[in-house]
This record gives C-alpha cells, sequence and structure tokens, in this order.
C-alpha cells in the first residue's frame, strides 16, 4: 500500500513539474510576443511623430503665400493639437478597442485636414513651383506609405499574439497573468486605395 502511494505521489510531483515547465514556457513566449506588439505600436507611433513633425514647416511655407485660406491652416493646426493631447501610455499599445479608436480617430482627423490643405495649395502657383513645399510634399508623401506599412505589421504582431493568448492552454491562464487580447486596427472604406498627396509639378 506504501509503495501504491509513494508511486502515485512520484507521478503527482512528476506531472505538477511538467505543468510548471509548460506554464513558465507559456508564460515567457507571450512575454515575448507582448514586447513585439509593444515594438510594432512604438513604430506606429514613431512613423506618425514623423508626420507631426514636418506639419509646423509645411504650414509656415503654406502660410506664406498670399491670401492663402487661413480656416484650412487653422483646422491643421488644432487637428495636430489634438493628436498631442491623446493619452496613450508610452510604450505600450492600446489594450483596448476604444483606446486605439480614439488615437485613430484623431490621426485620421489630421490626415484630413492635410489632404484639404494640400488640394488648397494647388490653387497656388508660387506654392506648386516652391521647393521648401515641394520636398515637404515628397516627405508627407513617403510618411503615409511608412504609416501604412507599420500598422500593416502592427496588426500581424498583433494577431501572433492574439492567437497565443486564445490558444489551449494558454487560454486558460494569460488573462490571470495580464495577458489580454489586443485590438487591430481596422480597415477604413476604401483603404485599399491608397491616398495620393502627390501633386503634378511639372512646368504647364
Amino acid at each position: 500500500m506504501k509503495k501504491i502511494a509513494l508511486g502515485c505521489g512520484v507521478i503527482a510531483v512528476i506531472v505538477a513539474g511538467i505543468l510548471l515547465l509548460v506554464g513558465v514556457g507559456g508564460y515567457n513566449k507571450l512575454v515575448g510576443l507582448k514586447q513585439g506588439v509593444d515594438s510594432g505600436w512604438a513604430e506606429v507611433q514613431n512613423q506618425y511623430q514623423r508626420r507631426a513633425d514636418l506639419i509646423p514647416n509645411l504650414v509656415q511655407t503654406v502660410s506664406g503665400a498670399a491670401n492663402f485660406e487661413k480656416s484650412t491652416l487653422e483646422a491643421v493646426v488644432q487637428a495636430r493639437a489634438s493628436v498631442g493631447q491623446m493619452k496613450i501610455t508610452p510604450g505600450e499599445a492600446p489594450a483596448t478597442v476604444e483606446q486605439l479608436k480614439q488615437f485613430d480617430q484623431a490621426q485620421g482627423q489630421l490626415g484630413a485636414a492635410l489632404s484639404r490643405l494640400l488640394v488648397v495649395a494647388e490653387r497656388y502657383p508660387e506654392l506648386k513651383a516652391n521647393a521648401n513645399f515641394q520636398n515637404l510634399q515628397a516627405q508627407l508623401e513617403g510618411t503615409e506609405n511608412r504609416i501604412a506599412t507599420a500598422r500593416g505589421r502592427f496588426n500581424e504582431v498583433v494577431k501572433g499574439y492574439n492567437t497565443a493568448v486564445q490558444t489551449f492552454p494558454t487560454v486558460l491562464y494569460a488573462a490571470l497573468v495580464g495577458f489580454t487580447p489586443r485590438p487591430y486596427f481596422e480597415a477604413k472604406p476604401g483603404s485599399d486605395v491608397t491616398p495620393s498627396v502627390k501633386f503634378d509639378f511639372g512646368n504647364k
């Protein structure tokens, strides 16, 4: 009888050890995947910041054009200020759909205001011939492409993380140790068509 009890005890210890190793391995995997998500988010923020940093020079250049529409400039400045007021934890991807939605909406409003400014600028020949304006246009176009790429990569790492969090047996303990699914950037209607901010600066 004692031998049976001893054998059961040994088996229980072995099973507990295996479960512990599996749990530790799963936890470490989640840590690595979460770091990948946060790194992807940092790159998204970096590209949006790059765009925001270009705006003061763009506004200054455009405001030098005679009779340029002040309301258009003010919309860009206000949208940029709104983006700066977003409260996002530095270095950590948004944990909820609402947080990501608020960030995305603010950035979308800034993008829309920039697009309107660039359309209006097309009416001013002196701007179209301005080398600084042309350079800023090219940088903005490149930045928009980088933003799209960063968002796509972010969604990819979030997918890998979410899959791990929601897969058995990790799903049994992930939430208990602080690992919950993260939201994706959602595609907007017409987002499959790259927005054009390129203007024809050729001689007319």
